[in-house]
């Protein structure tokens, strides 16, 4: 007789507690389309539109739930439109409207809230503990059609950095200390978990390489451990703030602009319109000024593998900063005592 596998275990325990997250949106009705040709075997389409809005569902993606009481993670990017409307799925008999409790893009986690108190929950492993080889399963809803679908994989590498690219227009976000695998993560399994062999969740599924074959990331759980501490505890995440825009310098960008460094944040303004300086803020108080590069924050030397983001994340309310600031090609000590975090776009 043949042995069962492992994995129809970690199935049973895990797949109760992974949802579906539908997206929609208010849209113009749609009554059908015109085709128009141009070029050889080509042609345009136009909808035809008609009186009136719908609802109409524009995305999906997966997430788990962590408590009993209704808490799901997923990933930041999957809620990322702040106008449409999230709809959370747990099987055909069961749909819940989704508030959004809490949103971090920095580490692309967020938390949302669904009422009701009788649910299947998923056990968080220690993240720190995961072993390069370690056997591992990625659950979502793939394509956003095939709800519990499961691919198995190993843990292919650890502490990874990659840029990610998201939504219309594409949107960059860094992420770092990633959990590489080969468990096939596909477009609609962003926000569903990474299991151990004991069912418990290691990760949130992230993204996947295009072009490429059995390359997948994970967040580490651990960073939303800390982040559902915080909405418990405050109903809200609480980082500090700084308030600056910024860019990290390296050798590429510093000969560009004939800078005098290549390390360190530059801070600057992204567009025209705004202030690369928050008004009121942190950095305004303790002296900071646009064009001013930041070398090293309490003696730790800001860089690419370095960046301020990573050390403000570290940092607690409150907290005080030592920075070393080339200002005018002299180097000068400033102290910022950070505040709490009310920016979505600023650090």
């Amino acid at each position: 007789m043949l042995e069962k596998s492992p994995i129809i275990e970690v199935a049973k325990k895990a797949c109760p507690a992974v949802i579906t997250i539908v997206i929609s949106k208010d849209l113009p009705k749609v009554e059908g389309f015109y085709f128009f040709p141009y070029g050889p075997g080509q042609k345009f389409i136009f909808p035809k539109l008609k009186k009136g809005r719908e609802k109409t569902k524009i995305g999906g993606g997966s997430g788990f739930i962590v408590s009993s009481e209704g808490y799901v993670v997923t990933c930041s990017h999957v809620v990322g439109d702040p106008e449409a409307e999230y709809a959370v799925i747990l099987d055909p008999k069961r749909k819940y409207p989704a508030k959004i409790l809490a949103k971090d893009p920095l580490v692309d986690l967020a938390v949302l809230k669904i009422n009701d108190k009788s649910l299947p929950s998923l056990e968080l492993a220690d993240s720190d503990r995961i072993e390069l080889g370690e056997t591992v399963v990625a659950i979502g809803n793939p394509l956003g059609e095939f709800d519990d679908t499961l691919s198995s994989g190993i843990v292919s590498g650890l502490s990874r950095k990659i840029t990610a690219y998201s939504g219309l227009p594409l949107k960059a976000t860094s992420l770092r200390g990633l959990i590489q695998t080969d468990a096939a993560i596909n477009p609609g399994n962003s926000g569903g978990p990474l299991v151990n062999m004991d069912g418990m969740v290691i990760g949130v599924n992230t993204a996947q390489v295009l072009g490429a074959q059995n390359i997948g990331f994970a967040i580490p759980i651990n960073y939303a451990r800390n982040i559902l501490e915080e909405v418990r505890k405050y109903g809200k995440i609480k980082r500090p703030f700084l308030g600056v825009r910024y860019v990290i310098l390296n050798p590429e960008i510093a000969k560009a602009n004939k800078l005098p460094v290549d390390y360190g944040a530059l801070i600057v303004r992204e567009s025209l319109g705004e202030s690369a300086i928050v008004k009121g803020s942190a950095a305004a108080k303790g002296g900071l000024k646009e064009y001013d590069i930041i070398l090293e924050s309490n003696g730790e030397k800001i860089t690419e593998e370095s960046p301020l983001a990573d050390f403000l994340a570290k940092q607690r309310i409150g907290g005080e900063i030592n920075f070393k600031v080339l200002r005018e090609g002299k180097e000068i000590n400033l102290k910022v005592k950070l505040e709490e975090k009310k920016s979505k776009t600023t650090f």
